[in-house]
């Protein structure tokens, strides 16, 4: 763990973890507080879903160009007009009663949601050696994955309780908080915006993001069916309350993974590592579609999140060796609304699927995807040949 302790010794590390964390929660929140504002005013479930389902929907499709304007103007007035105008925004929706207003403002929610995340990763490359990138990667996405697990915990307790209107608004104050002192923060401030390259091909014209972009599309629909087949598996066996058992095992040992991830040794190529993770992650998911809402699940769930963790982490090494100059924002973000934007084309797949069929095909719809994702990184290897070595090495495209 000497690398973690070297790596919070760095002047604003610790700084810049603690400013944004409060907006993290609030994006773990989010969702549920939508969905239970919505449930309570209209009494409707597939009301609810659609508001989230808006709300992602818009959110993927909106991340590239929210990234490409930190790219092209720096973090500055950025964060200081969507943080407020997504808090306020909040506030709003608290007020609104309608399910039209509900839903139009869910909407509006994912098209301007301040790019909190995707601001943070480029500012570890401005304050960090190149040897201390995959442990500064590794720490942000254990930081993520908390998030994730606190954030949906918080907003259930409040949204179920006596003032369900307490979700919503802690929701807008975190919002505030946490992109508010972002924004303020000197790390923030200074960050200046990489200068392109004019012989480097456009970001999608370039081979390894399309590449990335293509294995994004299949991961995206498999993981957007498995979000749904795990919660309608369990309600269609009258076991709704173990899909929390399942999601909030995978979140903890995701947690786990980023952490491990971290740890591994400096000296292998980000490529290699990231390969021979993929190959565990797949491993993993093998048995997925022969699990049941219980003990198997909890178990495929765990071996996934601890997989799945550790690969975020050397997909970030990846992706910031192989992306053109320019794109130190944007490039993340770009693949986010690919990926993001399949999740939800097969999350509603999915949904029909279980109806309809069974839950069980949604998650071997998971595996194959996956598969998928294997085959097209092993055929497309020589255009990631920039990240085969090791990140000790400066990875500036």
């Amino acid at each position: 763990m000497k690398s973690y302790r070297d790596l919070l010794r760095v002047r604003h590390v610790k700084t810049l973890i603690l400013a944004a964390f409060p907006a993290r929660i609030a994006y773990g929140m989010v969702s549920l507080a939508i969905f239970f504002k919505a449930t309570h005013e209209t009494n409707s479930i597939p009301t609810a879903g659609l508001a989230i389902g808006l709300n992602g929907l818009a959110g993927a499709l909106t991340s590239g160009i929210r990234g490409s304007l930190i790219d092209h103007y720096g973090q500055k007035w950025p964060l200081r007009v969507l943080v407020p105008g997504y808090a306020l925004m909040l506030v709003i929706l608290n007020f609104a009663h309608s399910s039209i207003l509900i839903l139009a403002l869910a909407f509006i929610l994912g098209l301007s949601a301040p790019p909190i995340n995707l601001s943070i990763r480029p500012l570890w490359k401005s304050l960090l050696a190149p040897e201390q990138l995959r442990t500064a990667y590794a720490l942000d996405t254990a930081i993520i994955s908390a998030a994730g697990v606190i954030g949906p915990i918080v907003a259930t307790t409040l949204a179920l309780s006596s003032h369900p209107e307490s979700a919503l608004l802690l929701c807008s104050f975190l919002i505030a908080l946490g992109g508010g002192c972002l924004a303020l923060t000197h790390v923030s401030r200074t960050w200046n915006p990489e200068k392109r390259i004019k012989e480097e091909a456009p970001l999608w014209r370039h081979p390894a993001m399309r590449l990335l972009a293509l294995e994004g599309c299949f991961i995206g629909f498999g993981w957007g069916a498995f979000g749904v087949a795990v919660p309608a598996f369990a309600t269609l066996e009258n076991l709704p309350h173990r899909t929390a058992w399942v999601l909030s095992t995978m979140g903890i040992f995701n947690i786990a993974g980023g952490l491990l991830g971290g740890l591994a040794s400096k000296k292998r190529s980000s490529l290699v590592v990231f390969k021979r993770t993929y190959i565990i992650w797949l491993i993993s998911s093998l048995p997925l579609a022969f699990t049941y809402p219980g003990w198997s699940m909890v178990l495929v769930g765990a071996a996934l999140g601890l997989s799945g963790g550790a690969l975020q982490v050397f997909y970030w090494e990846v992706m910031e060796a192989v992306r053109p100059r320019g794109s130190a924002t944007g490039s993340l973000g770009w693949l986010w609304t690919v990926e993001g934007s399949f999740a939800s084309f097969g999350a509603a797949v999915g949904g029909w699927i279980s109806q309809a069929i069974s839950p069980r095909v949604c998650l071997g719809i998971t595996t194959l995807s996956t598969i998928c994702g294997l085959v097209i990184l092993s055929i497309g290897t020589p255009r990631l040949s920039a990240a085969d070595k090791p990140p000790a090495k400066e990875n500036a495209p």
